[in-house]
């Protein structure tokens, strides 16, 4: 019964049958204490002519003018004993005009009310002998019924307010949705239906939930790589300005080229990594989940990083616990993995070494990446998941990167419904990455 079209149909079944049942209910009430003036004109019409009949058999005239007077007294109109050619037994009076012979096939000793010549008539009823019939000079009893109307009206405004809740029933949630849909539209990109309703109108409401949060995730992502990319840009584009001017009337252009070489490389990195993390916090609906081999992913990772470590005459120690899958987006994992990896190495020293250990922590995977550096000072420790944020110190502009590697991983995490935490180590950095066991929805 969650269905539209099942609501609908109830409640125009529950309407027609209120409404069957109240028009009943109301005329029997009605009409409970209502007695037509033609119930007994045909009742006890016979027990009348056979008295009628017994009394002027056996007293008379006298006796039947009694017997008739009582049937006036108690009845609606006048009675009067008539012979077979229709003349009153007791005054002689010819009846026979008012009161007919019988409908042909009607039954003898039926009443029935013959059509009134000069707009008067009578109930007659015949004995089976045919010798007599009684007739009851007056008018046809009208049915006359009361006005239900006034009776009716409860009725009409039940089925009005019945109506109205129906209405009440549909209206409502499209209110609601229309007031969703014009803040969103207005600006207020947090919008949300929050629909919890069963039928079309919730999943209606739901399918605008999961649209309008895609939209916020890429129009958020799209406002803050334009932002970065304006802040970042602006110190190298200047730089490569000053360079040019340098190379076109200064004595040391090979200095100025190599200026120039620097400055694009790092634009050029830069751009890299906006992209990267644009992907890593993209469209949802984009991503692929699968189960991921945590252990075989950290080799894949450690294999690609071995130039970098190789540089520094580092080595990258894997311990672990026991094979882990996780279910997921393998890239977006990859990414998270190999940034937090590579940045270790970058402010690890030269000739030490770059843990990763790999451990279940109830329904978790746990991955920590341990450097041999400087660390980071304690009130700086949730900022450098920040993007663009350095730390100024060894793990400044001069050391490598662009401040987004961090700030990726922590995006690809917690599109995982999992969360990363840095600390430090004494020495070093200590980056540990948390991932649900259980399937990631988005």
């Amino acid at each position: 019964m969650r269905s539209i079209f099942f609501k609908i149909l109830a409640w125009f079944g529950v309407l027609l049958l209120f409404s069957f049942a109240a028009m009943f209910v109301t005329t029997s009430m009605v009409m409970r204490d209502y007695r037509p003036m033609d119930r007994f004109a045909g009742r006890g019409f016979d027990p009348k002519l056979e008295d009628a009949i017994a009394a002027y058999q056996s007293g008379g005239k006298e006796a039947l003018a009694a017997a008739l007077a009582r049937m006036d007294r108690y009845g609606p109109g006048e009675h009067h004993l008539l012979d077979s050619t229709g003349r009153d037994l007791i005054t002689g009076i010819d009846y026979s005009s008012l009161a007919r012979a019988p409908r042909p096939g009607a039954p003898p000793g039926r009443p029935f009310f013959g059509p009134p010549p000069g707009g008067r008539g009578g109930w007659r009823g015949l004995s089976a002998d045919g010798r007599f019939q009684l007739f009851m000079q007056g008018r046809q009893p009208e049915f006359d019924p009361p006005n239900l109307l006034p009776y009716y009206t409860w009725i009409v405004v039940a089925l009005c307010l019945l109506c109205y809740a129906l209405a009440f029933t549909f209206i409502r949630p499209l209110r609601q949705l229309r007031e969703t849909l014009w803040r969103f539209g207005s600006g207020d990109l947090a919008a949300r239906t929050n629909s919890r309703r069963g039928d079309e109108f919730g999943d209606v409401s739901r399918a605008f939930d999961k649209m309008a949060d895609r939209i916020q995730t890429l129009l958020t992502a799209e406002r803050r790589l334009l932002q970065d990319v304006s802040h970042e840009l602006r110190s190298p584009l200047a730089r490569l300005g000053f360079a040019v001017e340098l190379a076109r009337s200064g004595t040391d252009k090979p200095a100025a080229f190599i200026q120039i070489k620097k400055d694009m490389d790092r634009i050029s990195g830069l751009v890299g990594e906006l992209i990267e993390m644009t992907r890593a916090e993209g469209d949802p609906g984009e991503r692929r989940l699968a189960p991921v081999d945590i252990e075989a992913l950290i080799s894949s990772v450690a294999a690609d990083c071995l130039f970098e470590s190789d540089a520094k005459a580092c080595r990258i120690i894997r311990r672990v616990q026991e094979p882990i899958t996780v279910t997921g987006d393998e890239e977006l994992l990859r990414r998270a993995i190999e940034n937090v990896l590579r940045n270790a190495l970058r402010h690890t020293p030269d000739g030490s070494d770059v843990e990763i250990e790999l451990r279940r922590e109830k329904d978790s995977a746990v991955m920590v990446v341990r450097d041999r550096g400087p660390g980071v000072p304690e009130e700086m420790l949730s900022d450098i998941f920040r993007p663009f944020f350095r730390v100024e110190s060894d793990r400044a502009r001069d050391s490598g990167g662009v401040g987004l590697g961090l700030a990726i991983a922590q995006r690809a995490v917690s599109l995982h419904h999992g969360r990363i935490v840095a600390e430090n180590g004494n020495p070093g950095l200590r980056v540990s990455i948390h991932l649900p066991l259980q399937p990631a929805h988005s």
